[in-house]
């Protein structure tokens, strides 16, 4: 118990600072932001903040950490006892409508350090992998429940909704037009036809896609 009441502080003024850091960075974008930014919006001082973390990137490792944890808790309305298809617009709706905008901005400048800093490439990919392998197995589950068509491949279509979802992520972060009430259905009806069966995936040949 001792072990518990000193830990929760230190859990307390990570949040703090990866709270602090997110505003800074969808502010003033991921190489404006100083560390000395982040301590004054967290309201520490800087070598307080080192103590935590060293550096700029382990913060974002530390963001990609806790939305990963995020993530993985969403994952539990699968569990919920409602259909697939349900379950799956309830986190449409809060990822696209009632998330703040701020996390699209967010990811988007994680999105745009990746192609420059290798780290965070694999730290994108990894999470990449993990989501794309959770929507791998609920798929596979409603499948078994008769929930989602027969023939339908779990993973070709964890990759369809994860690229989809990445474009709204992106849309919602820079399109002055972007209507989540709109827009968001959509997806999930094209998502539904693919789920049913009556959107057919083309399976790559040995030699690759064939544009013809």
């Amino acid at each position: 118990m001792l072990q518990e009441v000193q830990d929760t502080p230190v859990i307390d003024r990570r949040s703090r600072i990866l709270d602090a850091a997110e505003r800074c960075f969808v502010r003033a974008g991921f190489h404006r932001t100083t560390m000395q930014d982040v301590a004054a919006e967290a309201g520490m001082s800087p070598g307080n903040l080192y103590r935590y973390f060293p550096s700029k990137d382990a913060i974002v490792v530390g963001l990609t950490e806790r939305d990963r944890s995020n993530v993985a808790k969403d994952f539990t309305a699968f569990d919920s006892g409602d259909d697939f298809m349900t379950a799956f617009m309830k986190l449409g709706r809060k990822h696209f409508q009632e998330e703040p905008r701020a996390k699209a901005i967010m990811c988007l400048e994680i999105w745009a350090e990746s192609a420059r800093n290798p780290s965070f490439a694999t730290v994108c990919a990894e999470f990449e992998q993990f989501v794309i392998a959770r929507l791998t197995e609920v798929l596979g589950q409603a499948r078994e429940r008769g929930e989602i068509g027969a023939e339908v491949d779990p993973e070709a279509v964890a990759r369809i909704i994860s690229t989809l979802a990445d474009g709204l992520f992106v849309r919602r972060a820079i399109a002055p037009g972007f209507d989540a009430a709109r827009e968001v259905p959509n997806v999930i009806s094209l998502i539904g036809a693919l789920l049913s069966g009556a959107v057919p995936l083309n399976r790559p040949s040995a030699a690759g896609w064939n544009a013809s």
